[in-house]
């Protein structure tokens, strides 16, 4: 179904953002770690010690043990459960890499230009999810 065919007067024609993503963790002390001191995303509010929002722009970006709708198992470890993407400018894809080699995080791909325009980074936060830098050239 492409955008095309959306029904006239669907009610999910009012859906005008995603609000929230929610990472379902393995480790919580480690994810927390992870995207407070090595992201730098500043805590929004912590609702229980299994549920942390982060401010990342104008999205919240969820941390949270499985269990309250779901019991997925997790996703086993060397497969990709979940890519974000986080938009920056050319020369901060290059200083994001500097930072996170000095804070002893292996790169999946260093900053490289690529053919659709993009300047990208890849890399790994502590459960496997694969995060990107980006900028648009």
């Amino acid at each position: 179904m492409n955008g095309s065919d959306r029904r006239a007067g669907s009610a999910f024609d009012s859906i005008r953002a995603i609000d929230y993503t929610i990472i379902f963790v393995r480790d919580m002390e480690a994810m927390r770690y992870f995207y407070e001191s090595v992201m730098g995303f500043p805590m929004l509010r912590q609702l229980s010690a299994n549920w942390l929002e982060y401010r990342v722009g104008g999205n919240t970006l969820v941390l949270s043990r499985p269990g309250l709708t779901a019991a997925d198992i997790p996703t086993p470890y060397g497969s990709a459960s979940l890519h974000l993407a986080f938009k920056v400018s050319a020369r901060e894809v290059d200083q994001c890499a500097e930072e996170l080699i000095c804070k002893g995080i292996d790169l999946v791909s260093p900053p490289t230009n690529r053919d659709f325009g993009h300047r990208t980074l890849f890399f790994r936060d502590p459960d496997g999810n694969l995060l990107e830098l980006f900028a648009e050239i």
